[in-house]
């Protein structure tokens, strides 16, 4: 199959993808009144650090969380017996009475810490997501400028943008909590897309520098280069996805959103890296050659 020839058929999917992205996170802004699920380290709430006399599990925990429909809490376990619950801003009443509850149905427990997160802090957390991006996207376009050339580092950063929009529409349409560890899921994610990218770039500027291809056209050059890593960008994302699945499945409710945010963003990750990216390239330097 001839990548490059069927370029069109890459960005008219890419772009329905795109399109449904945007249709998610706009319907979830005009239904329930914000675009995504953020959780407490962007909207505020309250961390509860309990010891217990025994040791507890997260599901022991959850169970009675559930009772006061507060199952969606983050609960992270700290040794055996002490517990880390962040979860939407409570009452004093409602706080104490989800205490009394614990110690009740589980074991007597100790408060260890009590904090509530204002929404100022979860402003801070927007604002030095958004400047990680941007900070990532810059650092992104003058390495790859420097090291290959504008129109590789161009068609690169929308490939992993490519990717984030994506991830954060699938994201948006499951209703997924969005926290701290989404941001840096979307960062590990655009780190492993253009390490892929890069590969794929490198062998096509190795490819145009051999005397026998002078005479070929740069589409049969890219396409060749794509196809001579191919196995090596599958096998790359084969073990990736199978390690963040095990993470997925065995890595217990506090994983759960980073680990479904990896899985999609890599997958797309390998995809953009192949069918988005170079035929971009491509495309770029057909525009050229025609001015």
């Amino acid at each position: 199959m001839d990548i490059i020839k069927n370029s069109r058929l890459w960005f008219v999917f890419s772009g329905s993808l795109i399109v449904l992205a945007i249709a998610a996170l706009s319907f979830n802004a005009f239904v329930r009144g914000k675009p995504l699920n953020f959780g407490i380290d962007f909207t505020g709430g309250t961390l509860l650090n309990l010891r217990f006399e025994r040791p507890v599990t997260v599901a022991e925990v959850r169970g009675v969380l559930h009772e006061f429909k507060l199952g969606e809490s983050v609960i992270q376990k700290s040794g055996e017996t002490d517990i880390l619950i962040r979860t939407v801003p409570l009452e004093g009443e409602t706080r104490a009475g989800l205490i009394s509850a614990l110690n009740t149905k589980i074991a007597a427990s100790e408060i260890l810490e009590a904090d509530i997160i204002g929404p100022t802090v979860g402003r801070e957390l927007s604002a030095q997501a958004v400047w990680a991006l941007i900070i990532a996207s810059i650092g992104i376009i003058i390495y790859v400028s420097f090291r290959f050339e504008f129109k590789y580092a161009v068609t690169a950063l929308f490939a992993l943008y490519h990717d984030a929009i994506i991830t954060t529409g699938l994201i948006a349409l499951f209703w997924r909590t969005v926290d701290v560890g989404f941001v840096a899921a979307i960062l590990t994610i655009m780190g492993y897309s253009i390490n892929d990218t890069i590969v794929i770039y490198d062998r096509i500027r190795e490819n145009l520098k051999k005397p026998g291809n002078a005479k070929k056209k740069f589409s049969e050059i890219v396409n060749a280069s794509i196809y001579e890593t191919l196995a090596r960008s599958i096998n790359t994302v084969l073990t990736v996805i199978i390690m963040v699945l095990l993470l997925l499945f065995l890595g217990g409710e506090p994983l759960r959103d980073f680990s479904l945010t990896l899985l999609i963003g890599f997958s797309f990750g390998a995809y953009s890296s192949i069918f988005v990216a170079p035929p971009l390239l491509n495309a770029w330097a057909k525009r050229e050659n025609k001015k």
